[in-house]
């Protein structure tokens, strides 16, 4: 089913969307110089996130066949399995590691009750709780889905959660899910008498970034981002603007086809125009569209380069990481980039 009423939601959409102009950024090809080995890359179901310990170990999140892998000297190995028991995983929507150490963190929802699990490198379970409530999706592409655990960042002390139902844009618990405090206002919609919508527009990507502060990237609605300084004072606010994002804004919808849940309940469904957000080692932000191209900001919030990454062909990146070498992974594909910027 998809949005309807694309017309007016162009009109109502300028309620909160003022395009500046701007210079393009001509478009950058960058090309895999390496990744997972065939062989190992498809025995995944949906890897979702690739990611590398500062000793080395990669770390693969498979999605769809709810299980974390460790793989060293050219194999993985099974170090979380599906299970709905603590210390297993089950619906997993989230993952993120502390690349010191390798600990890492897994969202998931079995029994529709979302849950946080910390395990140690080597998949041994070190903490765990769940949150109240049930797991709702509220935003939804294909396969990727956000509902109130759909990202996660792990500062490996502790944890920060996208919960705009507590009136904020990221929630910081520690892990044993003590809430410690809440950072940046929801942002204003003009969807606020559809809680289910203004929700799904204060969704997206809470970011850690390691000079100092956070950033927050919204996953949908219109597209944008602020930076934090380490108080949780905003630094700044951001549009996300491009030609690859105008076919976007001008079909924006103001109403919304529903999804009916099993206890009679619905759900708007809501798509995104940002699959994957990072922040590299030198603080600058990597925003992945839906479509396969993905934009580099400075620390001052400036649009800096356009990507298009390109493996066995061209990808549309659903998670990124970077290493401590400066490299860039990405899934699908489990591949690894140059992401040295001139």
């Amino acid at each position: 089913m998809m949005p309807h009423s694309r017309t007016a939601g162009a009109v109502a959409l300028a309620v909160l969307w003022v395009a500046s102009p701007s210079a393009r950024v001509p478009v950058d090809t960058l090309r895999a110089t390496g990744g997972l080995p065939a062989h190992i890359e498809g025995a995944f179901e949906s890897p979702r996130s690739f990611q590398q310990s500062d000793d080395g170990r990669y770390v693969v999140f498979d999605r769809r066949g709810h299980a974390v892998y460790s793989i060293t000297d050219d194999a993985a190995r099974k170090i979380v399995e599906v299970g709905a028991e603590p210390g297993r995983i089950l619906d997993p929507s989230a993952f993120d590691m502390d690349p010191r150490d390798g600990t890492f963190v897994v969202a998931d929802a079995p029994a529709q009750k979302e849950r946080i699990q910390v395990f140690t490198a080597s998949g041994s379970r070190i903490a765990g709780f769940t949150l109240p409530g049930r797991a709702l999706p509220r935003i939804t592409f294909d396969s990727f889905v956000l509902n109130g655990v759909g990202t996660i960042a792990f500062t490996g002390d502790t944890l920060l959660l996208n919960q705009p139902e507590r009136g904020a844009l990221i929630t910081e618990m520690r892990l044993d899910g003590t809430p410690v405090r809440t950072l940046g206002g929801l942002r204003p919609t003009g969807q606020e008498s559809d809680p289910s919508v203004h929700l799904a527009f204060n969704s997206g990507f809470p970011l850690v970034d390691p000079g100092g502060g956070y950033y927050f990237v919204f996953a949908a609605g219109p597209p944008m981002f602020r930076k934090y300084d380490a108080k949780g004072e905003l630094m700044y606010e951001r549009h996300i603007e491009g030609p690859e994002i105008d076919d976007y804004l001008r079909s924006f919808p103001t109403t919304w086809a529903r999804r009916k849940l099993t206890d009679g309940e619905s759900i708007p469904l809501v798509n995104p125009e940002i699959r994957a957000a990072a922040v590299d080692r030198q603080g600058r932000l990597w925003v992945s569209l839906v479509q396969p191209v993905t934009y580099v900001y400075d620390t001052t919030g400036d649009k800096i380069r356009v990507i298009q990454f390109r493996g066995a062909d061209v990808i549309a990146p659903s998670s990124l990481f970077f290493t401590k070498d400066g490299r860039l992974l990405v899934t699908p594909g489990c591949y690894e980039f140059n992401a040295t910027l001139q």
